[in-house]
């Protein structure tokens, strides 16, 4: 299997392909020491499944810089590096809106850092929310096994605050500005409850 390079030196599980028989992606929550971004994907299906929504995981970008063909109807990728993506992890619609968001993980337990974000992803939010759509980051302090939702109107503020001197939001701030989502079993992480109380008045 040819050897695949990570911009942060460290190896991502796939995620099940498109197009998976129904029998591969059977939501189980059996498995209480999932990631979070397999939590999220667990919920997407569910949510995709039951009607409710619409919403993916965007692919990570890859870059091949070694092929060799060693049929002609073949090829081989020797070597290709996981590019930095430009947006946000997660889009799609709901409730005839479109939604666009970031899940980023944490040890700490009383910040989250700013560091887990870059500069294109808040750009790219404040477009989303320029044109109407649906901003926001899905945040989870590990340690603590809690899971927030913050607008992103909340964290370009925060962001733009690190000319001050900012490295992090502190989770009394998060814990005020945000929404805290309980775990579930189907869905595991039900965020578009969150949405509905915010956008939707339900």
């Amino acid at each position: 299997m040819a050897p695949i390079n990570y911009p942060n030196g460290k190896k991502q599980e796939p995620t099940l392909p498109h197009g998976a028989s129904k029998a591969e992606s059977t939501i189980s929550y059996g498995n209480r020491g999932m990631t979070l971004e397999e939590d999220l994907n667990k919920s997407n299906e569910y949510y995709l499944e039951t009607g409710r929504a619409v919403i993916h995981k965007k692919p990570t970008p890859v870059q091949i810089v070694n092929v060799e063909y060693p049929k002609r109807s073949a090829a081989v990728i020797k070597e290709a590096y996981f590019k930095l993506a430009s947006t946000t992890d997660y889009n799609g619609v709901y409730r005839g809106k479109y939604i666009d968001f970031e899940a980023k993980e944490s040890k700490n337990k009383t910040s989250f850092p700013l560091r887990n974000f870059h500069e294109h992803q808040i750009h790219h939010m404040e477009a989303i929310t320029a044109h109407g759509g649906i901003a926001f980051v899905i945040l989870r302090f590990s340690t603590l096994n809690e899971i927030y939702l913050l607008e992103a109107s909340h964290l370009i503020s925060f962001w733009n605050d690190q000319k001050n001197g900012r490295k992090s939001i502190p989770k009394t701030d998060i814990e005020t500005l945000g929404f805290l989502v309980s775990p579930g079993f189907i869905p595991r992480i039900d965020y578009l409850k969150i949405i509905d109380k915010i956008y939707f008045n339900h």
